[in-house]
């Protein structure tokens, strides 16, 4: 069974391996698409860490890799990979990947409630063991906080009269269903022209109630600390927040001073931890598209340990 086609998979592999008996880690593990491609490329001295939040992938995974010993798997998420270096007796890593995007699995499988196009229970939770889900984010927070949570994470700009919908609608019966959440936001926007909103909303709930960008964040600094000198940070994204947070952390990471420009000489003292290798980021072609339309808004940029 075919979970989820590996995007921009062949310039994955060209930006991650530099050492084929290096140790790497993937973030993101999903249903195994980057991973099992990135360990037949890697010699049998190599090591391949995974992790992922969600375990539907995590226990795919473990039974796809059984007989593999380079593989080790967790199931947690990508930040803590700070703490599985310590219990790997790993000092640093050649190469570390991270696909952001949500598997084609989660997004067509209706019990994982990641998509408005099967009606299922309104969750978007990565791990539905931790953390609070987007029912009790729409049925319990004001309108103002659900208003900026849209807008802030969905970049939606009718997110004042969908956030207004959204209480309105709850005074009357609980907001359970991503059918539900459906149907409000095709009160403000028409239903023939509420797709690109829709996804925006979904998005921003989803974003909202796994912590990603933060988490993002925590992870792009403890994986350029452990990164062994030549090694590759790899991050593919499928929106414009994570991709401005990866595209201004490797712009930062790679500056020498950032001393206001009215400084004579630099006392920052500041040295640059990774050279950029993407001045643009990598898209997937026409190709790829026509063949994975899921493809469409990925983004490769990639960065090496100096």
């Amino acid at each position: 069974m075919e979970h989820h086609i590996p995007v921009l998979l062949n310039e994955s592999l060209e930006y991650l391996i530099t050492n084929k008996s290096g140790v790497y880690f993937d973030g993101t593990i999903g249903f195994g698409g980057h991973s099992s491609q990135i360990i037949a490329n890697l010699n049998k001295k190599s090591i391949l860490i995974g992790t992922d939040k969600d375990i539907q992938a995590f226990n795919y995974c473990k039974e796809k890799f059984a007989s593999d010993e380079r593989m080790k798997l967790y199931h947690t998420k990508f930040t803590d990979i700070d703490k599985i270096a310590r219990i790997e007796f790993i000092d640093g890593f050649d190469g570390i990947f991270a696909d952001l995007g949500v598997s084609s699995f989660q997004l067509d499988n209706k019990e994982s409630g990641f998509t408005y196009r099967e009606d299922a229970k309104l969750d978007l939770r990565m791990n539905k063991a931790s953390g609070i889900a987007a029912d009790e984010v729409v049925n319990t927070f004001s309108k103002e906080e659900i208003a900026d949570i849209i807008y802030q994470f969905g970049e939606e700009k009718k997110s004042r009269q969908i956030a207004e919908k959204i209480v309105e609608y709850r005074k009357n019966v609980e907001i359970k269903t991503t059918g539900q959440l459906k149907e409000i936001v095709e009160k403000v926007i028409p239903a023939h022209i509420a797709a690109k909103s829709l996804s925006r909303v979904f998005q921003a709930f989803r974003i909202y109630v796994n912590n990603e960008l933060d988490e993002l964040e925590e992870f792009l600094e403890k994986a350029t600390d452990l990164l062994n000198e030549g090694g590759r940070l790899v991050i593919l994204t499928y929106h414009s927040l994570e991709d401005r947070k990866v595209k201004e952390f490797f712009k930062n990471e790679a500056l020498t001073c950032i001393c206001p420009p009215s400084f004579p000489i630099c006392q920052c003292n500041k040295t640059a931890s990774l050279k950029i290798l993407t001045k643009k980021p990598v898209l997937p072609s026409d190709e790829e598209v026509n063949r994975n339309k899921r493809a469409r808004s990925a983004k490769l940029r990639a960065a090496e340990r100096i």
